[in-house]
């Protein structure tokens, strides 16, 4: 018997002797020699292959989350204030805004793409089972809805209100709030059905962050443009406020799928993040948001970590996708 034969011989009568007195053997197990089986799967592959493949979305996704989102919900505002009966220049700068969203949204959803022949294949089926169809429909609707909006309310301040003019435009707005509100969230569903365990884990906080971030944002850039009332105020404290709760929720999370939210450069990433958007604009609008300069101090701090948390989230799907024990842990779970 030669000697590679012995230390196998050896080791099997050492995993008997495990086996008879534990019940159970702590070992990896013994991978045949010259067997047709496959080897067991590695920590990090499945026979070799990768178990997920990361996200492939270039800067502009993150980008074009943020930038729709924000339009989206400026529509919301816009004609919420025009039912309230605000300030018309309230109403006309929230159209502006939605409607610049609007026209920077599909270049860069377009510019991720690589073509636009592939923008336009997305609109040839309507699937409401995919979040993906559907975001393109609601992108091509909302931008529609704006731009009428915005157009019928310049006409009306040139002194054109008829009823041509101000039928389309209530119908325009009403569409772009509509169609807005779903596009500051389908972005969030649409990380929710993947895979990916980081994203998939965290469906239910995803679309808060998300909603959140886009209406605090909305907000904020209605104060930088000199509205300062009492009502953009409570809107952007309740964000804040929220924002703070969901920084905590991932701090005091203990799941190891929440390790990229916790750990390394993202998680160093989503804690910028969370902490420009949530407790910092939150204490400054508590304890010193009556000044105009504290408030648009605030209002920059929560637009940025709007716009941190996307690129965050983002990141941290692809650090988890390369984690399989993770996916592998939930197979266990939910089979």
């Amino acid at each position: 018997m030669t000697d590679k034969m012995q230390i196998t011989e050896d080791r099997l009568d050492a995993l008997r002797e495990e086996a008879a007195r534990n019940g159970k053997v702590q070992d990896h197990g013994i991978t045949p020699v010259a067997s047709p089986l496959p080897k067991p799967a590695s920590a990090t592959s499945y026979h070799g292959n990768p178990v997920l493949k990361p996200p492939t979305w270039t800067w502009q996704v993150p980008l074009y989350f943020f930038v729709g989102g924000t339009a989206g919900m400026s529509a919301v505002i816009a004609l919420v204030a025009h039912l309230l009966s605000k300030d018309a220049a309230l109403v006309r700068t929230a159209l502006w805004v939605a409607f610049a969203g609007a026209l920077l949204s599909p270049p860069l959803l377009i510019a991720d793409l690589g073509r636009r022949a592939r923008f336009l294949n997305m609109l040839r089926v309507f699937k409401l089972q995919s979040a993906m169809s559907v975001g393109a429909w609601t992108l091509v609707v909302f931008s529609s809805a704006a731009g009428l909006a915005f157009i019928c309310r310049e006409l009306i301040i040139a002194g054109y209100g008829n009823s041509f003019v101000f039928l389309p435009g209530w119908t325009a707005e009403v569409l772009a709030a509509l169609s807005g509100l779903l596009l500051a969230s389908y972005t969030s569903v649409l990380l929710g059905v993947t895979a990916i365990p980081v994203w998939s884990e965290n469906r239910t906080l995803v679309p808060v962050v998300f909603i959140t971030g886009a209406l605090g944002s909305a907000a904020c850039v209605l104060e930088l443009s000199g509205f300062l009332i009492s009502e953009l105020q409570s809107i952007a404290i309740i964000a804040a406020g929220i924002e703070t709760v969901v920084a905590v929720l991932i701090e005091l999370s203990g799941r190891d799928l929440d390790r990229p939210l916790r750990e390394g450069n993202t998680g160093w990433l989503i804690r910028a993040g969370g902490g420009l958007a949530g407790p910092l604009p939150l204490l400054l609008r508590t304890f010193a948001g009556h000044h105009a300069d504290t408030r648009e101090v605030a209002a920059v701090c929560f637009i940025a970590g709007a716009l941190i948390s996307r690129f965050a989230w983002i990141a941290a799907g692809r650090v988890s996708s390369r984690d399989p024990q993770a996916l592998f842990q939930i197979q266990r779970r939910d089979g």
